[in-house]
């Protein structure tokens, strides 16, 4: 099967246009961190290095340098890596090189690297629960329209919609895992190790993540399927004795796909960057939870970096989005 040309010549936009935003994110990240007033090495080592320590970190980061060299030099790591002196040794931090935690002495690639998995399974399955949920009570709020089922389902997403994922979640651990002890209170287990109980532990975070977010999506579908339902087309259709549930299966829901997939993209790609509230609800050890770790004890180089991871999931995910949206919609490659 054969790639249209123009729908190449698009994707290849989308990518160039991705790369251009990252690197204005780096920028920006760096221009916020880097370069604001204070002593930068100070900080960046922390409150217990000595004089030597602070001194060898400033040379590490070269603030006798310009800032575009200073800049440069922070976005060589990221392509080209870095060496970083220990003391008695040097040690190599490959790319993408985010820097080094001096609070920790590890490498802060290898630190989001290690804590990535626990994030990516909590976002990934909230994320298959949120569509399945809201998708389906957004398509039948339209289906039962006008009747009792649609004024319940829109009560009940206005609901999740304006309560917290904190206090869900707390309601969910009380009385599943406290009154009616149907599951165990969460404890994250790697997928390798033992895949059921990787899922049962990740189920109420899911949930609680889901529950909220599938609101939303609910009210963005039945919102979309309702613009679409009253364009001229549809009448035509109605007119020519087309069935209402295939209209509805057909051309309403095709209406929603476009906005289903940009909403998911942003909120897949945040997730991806840290779900701080949830992560720190049920104690999983992933990148939203080091984000708190990290800015409690003033960890510059692993806050820098979680922002950084955070722009770059967002980015990616919105410029997969674009992709997916023209393969759904030919239309948008030609605009």
């Amino acid at each position: 099967m054969s790639v249209p040309h123009g729908f190449l010549g698009f994707a290849l936009r989308r990518a160039l246009g991705a790369l251009v935003t990252l690197l204005a994110i780096s920028v920006l990240v760096y221009l916020v961190f880097y370069a604001a007033p204070g002593d930068v090495a100070q900080i960046t080592c922390g409150p217990r290095c000595s004089p030597a320590q602070v001194q060898q970190v400033a040379q590490q980061l070269r603030l006798d340098d310009p800032l575009y060299v200073r800049y440069l030099h922070f976005l060589q790591g990221l392509f080209a890596g870095h060496d970083y002196s220990t003391g008695t040794s040097a040690e190599h931090c490959p790319a993408p090189c985010l820097g080094l935690s001096y609070q920790s002495d590890q490498q802060v690639t290898r630190l989001i690297l290690a804590k990535l998995p626990v994030t990516a399974s909590l976002a990934l399955g909230a994320m298959a629960l949120w569509l399945l949920l809201g998708v389906s009570a957004g398509v039948l709020a339209v289906w039962r329209r006008g009747r009792l089922e649609e004024r319940v389902l829109t009560g009940i997403t206005l609901a999740g919609w304006a309560t917290p994922v904190f206090v869900i979640g707390l309601l969910l651990m009380v009385l599943v895992c406290g009154q009616l002890r149907w599951l165990p209170f969460p404890q994250y287990v790697p997928f390798t190790d033992d895949p059921e109980q990787w899922a049962w532990n990740l189920l109420l975070p899911w949930l609680s993540l889901a529950l909220i977010e599938a609101a939303k999506y609910a009210r963005l579908t039945r919102a979309a399927m309702l613009e679409t339902l009253a364009e001229d087309h549809v009448r035509t259709f109605r007119a020519y004795g087309v069935g209402e549930r295939a209209i509805v299966r057909r051309h309403a829901l095709r209406g929603a796909v476009g906005p289903l997939i940009a909403l998911n993209a942003n909120d897949l790609g945040s997730l991806f960057g840290g779900a701080v509230l949830t992560e720190s609800l049920f104690g999983l050890p992933g990148i939203g939870r080091e984000l708190v770790h990290a800015v409690n004890v003033v960890d510059l180089p692993v806050v820098v970096g979680m922002v950084l991871l955070t722009g770059f999931f967002v980015v990616l995910a919105s410029a997969v989005a674009d992709v997916l949206y023209a393969v759904a919609d030919r239309r948008t490659v030609l605009s």
